[in-house]
């Protein structure tokens, strides 16, 4: 705050002092109070010793509007209110070229004797700090960790130096010192202009933590993009397999064979020329055949599943990119942005007050779907019954005792084979039978289960299933 808005405000306050303090202080931040002098309709003394903005003025607010806004009294604040309550406020004074201002309080001890005590704001930048001084100026206690001569508990009061009093000087866009509108008080003109740029500054941090957010998950996605299309390589050519396949059954009888190398006629080139396939050297030729069938199964269906995950990811990015670019341009999209946040904030923290259990286990699939681990019988329960949704993916170790594990699925389409395996190990790695080298884990979707009437927690009933045999892992990405 500038010295001479600070000069001008204690002014108004001189006007309206001395008077008696009662003791009631509210804390509305780690470094902020609201003092309670009897002014009544006048208001509340308003002191913040933030670094970035110290100031002191008049703020009127109702008692409702303070309680709801504060937070626990510090050991300073209580200070303030058993040690300078039901004193009388002798004076009030700005020291002369300073940010300091010093009230003096009439106190009476415990043996009835009139005692002397000082509260002084140091409203200087970095330095910033409130302290309690006794009848001989001495420091009795400070608010902020205090350093530097005459600033320690025990010492004899000191201004700080200087150069740390301009160190924290606001640098706005706004004018300071602050002018007066019309019949307004500087208090009150004080209070309009920090309440503003208290405002904007939490804007500008939600808009920040918003753009910030969004990056994570455009730069999130563009990595699942790139593991997508590295497994798709993975898998190769579904045709290219199925092709292999045909030839070695169609070559059974001709094939010229050497270790793992076979050499076939490719019937299905032109010429049909002599080709060399790598094969398993311990596997038949019809055996060897069906392998590639079976890698041109799994390549099918991985074609199919990817090709999709990738379709959805490329209509998320482009969403996403157009609402990145929109709030880097344009202040106002921001706002309205922010506005739609919040609401849609409010409701998914409603949503998830009522749709999360305490240690519950959470995971992120290979393929970007969100799996839940519950831990006891009862959070199974919960789990299974409160949280999971009707086309959600639903896991449980086949005979044996053991958590239950829901995949996420927002939408209909089925989930992809690798994510199962990955939440199958998982059922596995949590159930009784997690030292087993193989488990059976059943699986189905959460609207294919219900709960026998009376039953223990954690037991289901399920209408249809399949089952999976997979070793007991835990091989996905842990959110913390």
């Amino acid at each position: 705050m500038h010295e001479e808005t600070l000069k001008e405000i204690v002014n108004e306050l001189g006007e309206l002092l001395p008077g008696r303090f009662f003791g009631r202080v509210f804390q509305l931040s780690p470094f902020s109070l609201a003092i309670d002098f009897g002014l009544k309709e006048k208001g509340f003394l308003f002191i913040s010793i933030e670094p970035a903005a110290p100031r002191l003025y008049l703020i009127k607010r109702s008692v409702r509007e303070l309680e709801k806004a504060s937070v626990p009294l510090s050991s300073f604040a209580q200070s303030i209110r058993s040690g300078l309550g039901g004193g009388n406020v002798q004076s009030l004074s700005k020291d002369e070229n300073e940010r300091l201002v010093r009230f003096t309080f009439l106190v009476e001890n415990d043996l009835g004797d009139s005692l002397v005590h000082s509260l002084i704001a140091q409203l200087t930048g970095r330095s910033a700090n409130l302290f309690l001084l006794d009848s001989e100026n001495r420091i009795k206690q400070a608010w902020r960790n205090p350093h530097g001569e005459g600033q320690q508990a025990g010492d004899l009061y000191k201004p700080p130096l200087s150069d740390a009093k301009t160190a924290g000087t606001l640098k706005t866009g706004s004018k300071s010192p602050l002018v007066r509108e019309g019949a307004t008080s500087f208090s009150a003109t004080a209070d309009k202009y920090y309440s503003e740029l208290e405002e904007w500054h939490q804007f500008d941090s939600l808009t920040g933590n918003l753009l910030a957010n969004l990056r994570k998950e455009i730069a999130r996605r563009k990595k699942l993009q790139v593991n997508l299309r590295k497994d798709l390589v993975a898998h190769g050519n579904p045709d290219g397999h199925k092709r292999v396949g045909d030839l070695l059954l169609a070559n059974t009888a001709n094939a010229k064979r050497v270790g793992n190398r076979v050499t076939v006629t490719d019937y299905y080139a032109e010429d049909a020329p002599e080709i060399e396939i790598e094969v398993d050297e311990n596997l038949t030729l019809p055996e060897a055949a069906s392998a590639y069938f079976s890698r041109y199964t799994k390549a099918k269906r991985a074609v199919e599943e990817i090709g999709v995950r990738l379709v959805q990811l490329e209509s998320e990015l482009e969403k996403l990119g157009a609402k990145l670019v929109k709030l880097e341009k344009d202040a106002a999209a921001l706002a309205e942005f922010g506005e739609t946040k919040a609401r849609s904030a409010a409701v998914n923290k409603k949503q998830k007050a009522s749709l999360t259990l305490p240690g519950m286990r959470r995971y992120h699939s290979s393929d970007g779907y969100e799996v839940l681990v519950g831990r006891t019988a009862r959070d199974n329960d919960q789990l299974t019954f409160r949280v999971a949704r009707p086309n959600d993916l639903w896991l449980h170790a086949g005979d044996y005792p053991g958590s239950h594990v829901i995949v996420r699925n927002s939408s209909r389409s089925d989930i992809p084979h690798r994510t199962i395996i990955e939440a199958a190990q998982l059922a596995a790695k949590f159930s009784q039978a997690r030292k087993d080298s193989k488990v059976d884990i059943h699986y189905t979707r959460r609207k294919f289960l219900t709960k026998p009437k009376g039953s223990a927690p954690g037991l289901v009933r399920m209408s249809n299933f399949k089952t999976i045999t997979v070793e007991p892992g835990e091989n996905l990405e842990r959110i913390k």
